[in-house]
């Protein structure tokens, strides 16, 4: 029987031949971990349905954690029994899934959405203007490779993004010229970090063994890199990663405190804004749908519960 350690070597091998991202390897290895110590050390093949249920049970009303954090538990002991221990789950619809409720999104008016922006500075503010002019997620916008953006169309091609899916989506036609000036300085720092012999990211997938030197042609650069090169922590390379997201969460958090909103505003809640001003506007929900990304059109509905009272949205018939 494979040590703890090894077995978790085999879910992060695992892990890795399905391309998941780094953040799932790392939230999977942490619930599995867990999972062992809350059972007293036992190998996870000696636990079944039963132990399953008493670990979600403990999250729940022990320690109170929200649905989804839940769900996320269960999905990582899932694939530890059948993607790495290749144990039949005869006992899997005797789980009880935690359900999430739906809330309703924060939504920021147009003009919160301009004053909150216009308090950010530098990157910020240019990735501000995409989450709310383009409707990316945050991570789909510190992800975005140089080759992805075609500012001649106004477009961005989103590539893997949730559900490992690729989209189009818009660019306004106000960050053209700043997103322009802002690739130039980034080719600069490209060029002097080639020339210092530490140029380079990580390249998604086999693309690294397929075409050894790639990271380092200006295509494949982050659009928006870190000030300085780091660790890969699975190659162990100097390379330039992104811009981290705490970074963006927290100035555009310290943004909204400075305009005086009181409401609860993150990076995402400029995605919310875009889909819902999009319906005000009169535009197609299945067209919102499409540069939103959401598999199932009930998703973006949900927008529709927040759209201020318009001629698109339903009026009292007390009016």
């Amino acid at each position: 029987m494979p040590s703890p350690s090894r077995l978790l070597d085999q879910v992060r091998d695992e892990i890795n031949v399905r391309h998941y991202s780094l953040r799932t390897r790392k939230a999977y290895v942490e619930w599995i971990v867990r999972y062992i110590r809350f059972h007293g050390r036992r190998h996870p093949r000696d636990l079944g349905g039963d132990e399953v249920r008493a670990f979600l049970s403990h999250l729940a009303t022990d320690l109170q954690v929200a649905p989804a954090t839940q769900a996320q538990a269960l999905s990582a002991l899932l694939f530890l029994y059948k993607h790495v221990l290749k144990t039949d789950l005869p006992w899997i619809d005797n789980v009880v899934r935690a359900h999430c409720p739906r809330r309703l999104p924060t939504v920021l008016t147009k003009d919160e959405a301009r004053k909150v922006i216009a308090h950010l500075r530098g990157d910020y503010w240019l990735i501000a203007g995409l989450l709310y002019g383009s409707g990316l997620r945050l991570m789909e916008a510190l992800r975005l490779r140089v080759k992805d953006l075609d500012l001649y169309h106004h477009r961005i091609a989103v590539r893997s993004g949730k559900g490992a899916k690729d989209r189009m989506t818009i660019v306004s036609p106000a960050l053209i010229e700043p997103l322009r000036q802002h690739l130039a300085k980034v080719r600069t720092l490209h060029d002097h970090a080639m020339a210092s012999d530490y140029g380079g990211v990580e390249l998604p997938h086999a693309l690294a063994r397929k075409y050894p030197r790639a990271f380092q042609q200006w295509g494949w650069q982050y659009v928006f890199p870190a000030a300085k090169p780091s660790r890969d922590p699975r190659t162990g390379a100097y390379q330039r990663h992104h811009v981290h997201e705490q970074s963006v969460q927290r100035q555009v958090r310290y943004a909204a405190q400075r305009v005086g909103i009181e409401k609860p505003v993150s990076p995402h809640t400029f995605r919310h804004s875009f889909a819902t001003h999009l319906l005000e506007a009169g535009y197609d929900i299945r067209t919102v749908q499409e540069l939103l990304g959401h598999r199932d059109v009930s998703t973006t509905q949900l927008y529709t519960h927040v759209m201020t009272p318009g001629k698109n949205s339903v009026r009292s018939p007390f009016e």
